[in-house]
């Protein structure tokens, strides 16, 4: 039953997705890279939402509050304060410059081969880490949801295989055949099912937990553990507080505002007031966010006694212990749903930045569209085979969440700084962004992954003498020993715009960038965008200062 259920679902979203995209041109680039310019609000938000919820962050930030308690939901709060960031300023610059591609900007602004090194590191960052990741994860949670070793009767590596592949080809299929109307439709109505879904885990928690009554299970959570409901994070924890104002904030806006993977679907709004709106949609649900990816983490932490072998076990296991099996079969669809979306959402976004910012700008300069969009189809199908490949291999994924976070800082800082300076300067030039971008790369890889294990190491070994007590002592160690890694983005981002600032002093560009309106669509802004930002920001502070 819970098998037909899953199939039912999944073939629903499959239809519905079909029948709404095909009268939809996917022979032109603004037909298949961004559905035609002709996404709304509501699809706007459901894509953003979904693409950015995946199990990698279901599973991860779950057992980061599992072991951390509440201060992890930063991830989530602090990313309503980016959108809106990106609803007033960013998407208005965007749209009135026509983009397909955040890279195409940097053409226009600095040069061809700032765009075609962005555009590579975006890619790059896409194929090594972030499809492979997703699709490990993802499988992992398919299979243990349904069992499928004992199911199939096979090993399970054998399982991660089959789900992997199985994943990878139905995401292929969205993303490469159908273009971004196809994912943006069915992301929509999945990130529907996702948050009922989702939202079920933890009102059946609750009611376990206050044998059937939601509320005196939500009290007995918190008087019980008061230690967890803590929302400014300590030096020891994954997020200490004090690095929303260092380098948190640049994460979100790389994430939000400048990053392909997700601003795609606001670049594909039909115009600039259906963009806001949904940008502002979205981040006022994103608030909401916190009571799916981290209550849950909370509420396992209470049931199983903090005794679990592995904290990111811990979602897993509560989706088993609390959710009634007549209701499994459509939880395991949708959150089917979400693997699926990051991974066609990434490969998407991979297909168009290969497209336009390599094969047209490179291989063949006077292909026409459709030549473009089919050898952009081609390249998804290698990149979907390469990732489905990599996948298997992947070990520890448990503990992905926090290291995609530090490792996406190798292109992440230095990608958001030089767009930072091309959209407020307007002299500086190419061969500042070229600096920017390498010295940004390499400043990071050498402080992470040379100076931060030398420095962690030698102060291990000095303490190790002294005798650590606890995993505590182990921890406060580590964090006195280097500078979190967002402290760390925020020191090189401010290095970075030095650095070009210098350049564009000592050899300012002959002529000053002026930014044209190709009129593509109405950038009309939506009359009320400052208002609702104002105020999903003084819910954000709300929430912060009732869990101070």
């Amino acid at each position: 039953m819970q098998i037909l259920t899953f199939i039912g679902f999944t073939a629903l979203v499959a239809i519905i997705s079909y029948l709404a995209t095909r009268k939809t041109s996917e022979s032109t680039s603004d037909g298949y890279f961004l559905g035609g310019r002709s996404l709304t609000a509501g699809v706007i938000a459901g894509s953003l939402l979904l693409t950015n919820l995946s199990t990698e962050q279901i599973v991860g930030l779950n057992g980061s509050s599992y072991s951390s308690g509440l201060s992890v939901m930063v991830w989530e709060t602090l990313a309503a304060i980016a959108m809106i960031v990106t609803a007033v300023y960013l998407l208005p610059k965007y749209l009135k410059g026509g983009l397909t591609t955040i890279p195409g900007f940097l053409e226009k602004r600095f040069d061809v081969s700032t765009k075609t090194l962005t555009s590579v590191l975006f890619l790059t960052g896409y194929v090594v880490v972030l499809l492979p990741i997703i699709l490990y994860s993802g499988s992992l949670a398919v299979s243990g949801m349904f069992d499928i070793p004992e199911l199939l009767g096979v090993s399970q590596t054998q399982s991660i295989w089959i789900c992997v592949w199985g994943i990878g080809i139905i995401g292929s299929i969205y993303a490469v055949f159908g273009g971004l109307k196809a994912v943006a439709v069915s992301d929509s109505i999945n990130a529907i099912g996702l948050l009922i879904g989702g939202l079920l885990i933890p009102i059946f928690g609750l009611l376990l937990i206050g044998d059937g009554n939601l509320f005196n299970g939500l009290d007995i959570l918190v008087s019980e553990n008061p230690e967890k409901f803590k929302s400014m994070g300590g030096a020891t924890d994954p997020v200490p507080f004090y690095t929303i104002f260092t380098g948190m904030m640049l994460v979100q806006l790389f994430y939000w505002g400048t990053n392909q993977q997700i601003i795609q679907r606001a670049l594909g709004a039909k115009d600039l007031k259906e963009g806001q709106k949904g940008l502002l949609l979205a981040s006022f649900i994103k608030i909401l966010g916190p009571i799916i990816v981290v209550l849950p983490g909370l509420i396992a932490f209470h049931l199983f006694e903090g005794n679990l072998e592995t904290a990111d076990s811990a979602y897993p296991l509560l989706v088993k212990k609390v959710l009634p099996k007549e209701w499994l079969g459509f939880f395991a669809a949708v959150l089917f749903g979400a693997i699926l979306s990051s991974f066609n959402s990434v490969l998407n976004s991979s297909v168009t930045l290969f497209g336009i910012d390599v094969y047209k700008q490179h291989i063949n300069k006077t292909a026409d569209e459709k030549t473009v969009v089919k050898y952009g189809k081609i390249f998804g199908i290698i990149l979907a085979l390469a990732a489905m490949c990599i996948a298997p291999l992947i070990a520890n994924a448990g503990s992905l969440f926090d290291y995609l976070q530090e490792i996406n800082g190798i292109y992440s800082i230095p990608i958001l700084t030089i767009i930072v300076v091309g959209f407020t300067t307007k002299k500086v030039p190419a061969i500042a962004a070229k600096i920017g971008l390498i010295s940004g790369c390499l400043l990071y890889i050498i402080s992470q992954f040379i100076l931060q294990p030398y420095f962690v190491n030698s102060a291990l070994e000095n303490a190790t003498s002294e005798g650590i007590k606890s995993a505590v002592d182990l921890a406060l160690i580590k964090a006195q020993a280097y500078p979190h890694f967002l402290d760390i983005m925020a020191i090189l981002f401010v290095l970075n715009i030095l650095i070009m600032l210098v350049i564009g002093k000592l050899k300012p560009r002959k002529k000053p960038y002026i930014q044209e309106y190709t009129k593509q669509v109405d950038i009309t802004p939506w009359k009320y965008v400052k208002q609702v930002g104002l105020l999903i920001t003084i819910i954000v502070i709300a929430v912060y200062a009732y869990f101070a």
